[in-house]
């Protein structure tokens, strides 16, 4: 971040896709920058989105860092500004401002094994790093991810998902299916423990409901993964970004400086989240 870091740069939305339908929808957003190139930013680290009169809110980035025409973003509508952004159309202006907090170490997993595991709007903030692994495909070994929602029409991403496959193992699940659900029935975790996914050289990368992320750290220990092998984000405890306001605090950390991007093994030093 240069300048002003509480100016944000104007944007211009090219293309929202809704996700999931309902009272709590998920809509996808594309946000292009309309003077100058933006910003450049990392796997796991988030904007602050505003519309003018109505607030800003931060959001994480779920778009990968190679790609630089466009920095996406999928919203749930859970509050005044995230259901502003869903009365939004294409072309309606927005402001952004960001790169915020730290990132997940990508590089440092050159070779290894990645395991995803991600629920509800869990999987944007993991998304950036599924496709940067995808787009480098050699610099990795074995990619699966694991994915569920409480219905099929709650399953985001759901064509990318599909066209992950034969690229990446791809496990999906829901709570309660429909007639044509062909795939697992059940819990994340529980999905998880049924494929059994090898600890050995690899990384588990997780996001979620909390009392999901609970049990599926519960299960990769049992499969054997350590707490240097399990990372996630606690984005949802991002707050200005900058440390200043000091509503981000988790134990003696600032999650807007120190995070959101975490190792089980330093998480779990902190008052529990989950």
């Amino acid at each position: 971040m240069e300048g002003n870091i509480y100016l944000p740069q104007l944007a211009r939305v090219v293309a929202i896709h809704e996700e999931v339908p309902g009272e709590r929808a998920i809509k996808t957003f594309r946000l292009e920058f309309i003077d100058g190139d933006g910003f450049t930013h990392k796997c796991g680290q988030c904007a602050m989105l505003s519309i003018f009169g109505r607030g800003e809110s931060m959001i994480s980035i779920a778009s990968s860092p190679l790609v630089h025409d466009y920095k996406q973003f999928s919203i749930m509508r859970a509050g005044r500004v995230t259901s502003a952004f869903h009365e939004l159309a294409v072309g309606a202006q927005v402001g952004i401002r960001g790169p915020f907090g730290n990132s997940f170490p990508v590089n440092d997993w050159h070779g290894k094994h990645l395991v995803f595991i991600g629920g509800g709007c869990g999987l944007a903030p993991i998304w950036p790093v599924i496709q940067t692994a995808v787009t480098k495909r050699e610099d990795f070994g074995s990619i699966t991810v694991f994915y569920g929602g409480r219905s099929p029409r709650d399953i985001m991403y759901r064509a990318e998902l599909e066209k992950l496959r034969g690229t990446a193992e791809v496990y999906l699940s829901v709570d309660s299916p429909d007639d044509g659900w062909e795939e697992y029935c059940g819990f994340v975790p529980a999905n998880l423990m049924e494929k059994e996914p090898s600890p050995e050289d690899a990384i588990a990368i997780t996001c979620g409901p909390p009392a999901m992320i609970k049990f599926v750290i519960k299960n990769l220990h049992a499969l054997g993964f350590q707490d240097e092998q399990i990372y996630t984000t606690v984005e949802n405890k991002m707050k200005c970004g900058i440390g200043k306001c000091g509503r981000c605090n988790v134990g003696k950390d600032y999650v807007c400086t120190k995070g959101p991007v975490y190792s089980w093994a330093d998480l779990k030093e902190l008052p529990q989240e989950y």
